[in-house]
């Protein structure tokens, strides 16, 4: 063992590789073809990544917080199956046939296996690529628990944010005759914030956004003007789409400008000042849009807080789209 390991640490600290990887003795004790994978300590320092595991993590807690499970560090509380059936039974609403509570080792894994089929059930008609299995999750790959953790939160489209472009540098350790070879691989665990939520849903906007971005400021013109008309009528003005629009205030007003009837105002926060109250306020809008025939808006309340200006346009347009020659 002793020889394994100190092969194992000179395979890891070889000059092609100028970061140190901590490694421990049963990584190095590889059948032959054979690998593992780590992270690099120097990724895993990275603010972005911390960032994003601090997420996933209060969000796991938020969706369980009925249920009293508290995590902390998703290697060791989620490789058993227990913490992951239960988030999926509250994100799919649907309760899943396993035992609660799995000692043995084979017990965890039939359980794991019960759950992450569930999941690739939801995930692969819509086209994901999947990048864990049991064995990885049982064994506390955080990189596979991360895909599948992201992978959850686009797919249910969880309300937060997730970092863009986290990528991590991953040390492949390989057994070849003998010897131990390492490699090193970046692994890309988020992209943009649009291709991870607006995923499947390329639409006229992207096309402005990306091919025509001349044709925006006309756009964003006539919805100027569709709005003012409206909102004129209570002594208010829009001059900026991409942030009067953020607390929900203005288009909450707006539906009931545009439907003809009064907002109490006790259903919304007339002035909000956390993030939580003008979600509230834009989930609280596009609840009186669904009242009034209109499909559940694309984009995400929290898009439209966190300013980004695709999410608001979109949702102004089939505004525009349906009440555009209403006086």
């Amino acid at each position: 063992v002793s020889d394994l390991q100190e092969e194992g640490k000179n395979a890891i600290n070889a000059p092609m590789n100028p970061s140190t990887v901590d490694i421990h003795p049963e990584d190095t004790l590889l059948e032959e073809n054979e690998e593992r994978t780590m992270i690099d300590p120097n990724s895993k320092e990275d603010p972005k990544f911390k960032e994003l595991i601090k997420v996933l993590i209060d969000w796991i807690n938020d969706v369980l917080v009925e249920e009293r499970i508290i995590v902390k560090q998703l290697e060791e509380d989620l490789y058993d199956g227990q913490v992951l059936q239960k988030l999926l039974e509250k994100l799919a609403d649907r309760k899943l046939n396993v035992a609660e509570v799995t000692q043995s080792e084979i017990g965890q894994k039939q359980k794991l296996q019960t759950v992450l089929e569930a999941v690739h059930d939801l995930l692969r008609p819509h086209g994901w690529t999947i990048k864990w299995n049991v064995d990885s999750i049982h064994g506390k790959n955080l990189i596979s628990i991360l895909h599948l953790l992201v992978a959850l939160a686009m797919h249910f489209r969880a309300p937060i944010r997730l970092p863009e472009h986290v990528s991590v540098q991953v040390v492949v350790v390989r057994k070849r005759e003998g010897l131990l070879q390492t490699t090193h691989v970046t692994e890309e665990l988020t992209t943009t914030t649009e291709m991870m939520m607006g995923r499947f849903e390329r639409d006229a906007f992207d096309t402005l956004f990306d091919h025509a971005p001349d044709k925006l400021s006309v756009v964003k013109k006539s919805l100027i003007t569709f709005v003012n008309k409206h909102l004129n009528k209570l002594n208010l003005e829009v001059t900026e789409l991409e942030t009067q629009f953020a607390d929900g205030v203005y288009l909450v007003l707006l539906m009931g400008l545009l439907e003809d009837y009064f907002v109490p105002l006790h259903n919304f926060y007339l002035t909000p000042e956390s993030f939580d109250q003008k979600v509230h306020n834009v989930s609280f809008a596009f609840e009186l849009m669904q009242d009034g025939g209109l499909k559940k808006p694309k984009a995400r309340p929290e898009d439209v807080v966190n300013l980004d200006l695709k999410s608001t346009l979109r949702v102004l347009y089939n505004l525009f789209t349906k009440y555009k020659n209403i006086e």
